[in-house]
């Protein structure tokens, strides 16, 4: 059975996308721990990132770069926070969180939520920043 984002890759579902290629896609995590936190992932449905292929993962996280800017372009932060957990969705992806204090990463804080219309109008923003 797909993962749910193998179904936004097919267009099944709908997404915030702020940037995609051939290989990868980068789109708004709906239950954000920060504005702008975003989910980059590869296309190609692979449950575990450490068994992505070596290029592949080298593209992944290079895609992951390129989105990580163009969020800093848009959300003011210290830096952009990245983690790979693994559990929730068995689809590879790396979190991309703005974030001014190491506090901001933890996963058990409270969830942002913010309106589809909010969440389509930051997904612009980052996509007019997002450089290949």
């Amino acid at each position: 059975m797909p993962s749910i984002f193998t179904k936004i890759v097919q267009g099944d579902i709908p997404a915030h996308k702020v940037a995609e290629t051939n290989d990868y896609l980068a789109f708004l995590d709906i239950n954000p721990l920060a504005r702008g936190h975003v989910l980059a992932i590869p296309k190609k449905e692979v449950d575990y990132i450490f068994d992505i292929e070596d290029d592949q993962l080298a593209g992944l996280m290079a895609f992951a770069k390129r989105v990580a800017k163009a969020i800093e372009a848009v959300v003011p932060c210290e830096r952009i926070g990245v983690s790979v957990i693994g559990l929730e969705v068995p689809h590879a992806h790396v979190h991309l969180i703005p974030i001014n204090d190491i506090g901001d990463m933890n996963f058990s804080n409270p969830k942002l939520s913010p309106s589809q219309e909010e969440l389509a109008e930051l997904a612009e923003a980052i996509r007019k920043k997002y450089k290949e």
